[in-house]
């Protein structure tokens, strides 16, 4: 397997994840406020690191007020555009620099393939939130390791 290959391999890991976390909170039926608002935030970064390497205007906020609903809407539509993106992919490409400015207006670069392993890793970190939100609010967090979604066979 190639880097790419392993890079589709963990954004398949990463859209089970999100349903999974996504899924645990429509479980509640009123969940943690805080949980949701980290949910939205998953969604609009990994829209905005999109949104960069495409060189496109920031099309969400990074932190949105998004509904349970609007979050399942744009999570739809975030995976599908970095399912496009990783396809159009040559494996050569990912370690070329990408230029960008970040939230605050500072400038940086940084190879593809660390841009890529951020957006998961990010993603990852903030789920982790929401599982300890969803446990202090008395309910069962959604299991999303990595090693789980690839015993379950999510991903072979």
């Amino acid at each position: 397997m190639d880097l790419l290959d392993y890079f589709r391999r963990l954004f398949d890991y990463d859209r089970w994840a999100n349903r999974e976390a996504l899924t645990s909170l429509q479980a509640i039926l009123a969940p943690p406020p805080r949980a949701l608002k980290v949910l939205a935030h998953v969604v609009a970064a990994e829209s905005l690191w999109l949104d960069r390497l495409r060189r496109e205007r920031q099309a969400l906020p990074v932190w949105p007020e998004f509904t349970l609903a609007e979050c399942a809407e744009q999570l739809e539509t975030v995976t599908r555009a970095w399912e496009r993106y990783l396809d159009g992919l040559a494996p050569g490409g990912l370690g070329l620099s990408i230029a960008y400015t970040n939230s605050k207006g500072q400038s940086f670069t940084n190879a593809l393939r660390d841009v890529l392993g951020h957006v998961i890793l990010h993603s990852a970190y903030h789920r982790g939130q929401i599982a300890s939100q969803v446990r202090a609010s008395g309910f069962a967090p959604a299991y999303t390791d990595y090693i789980h979604c690839v015993r379950q066979g999510v991903i072979g």
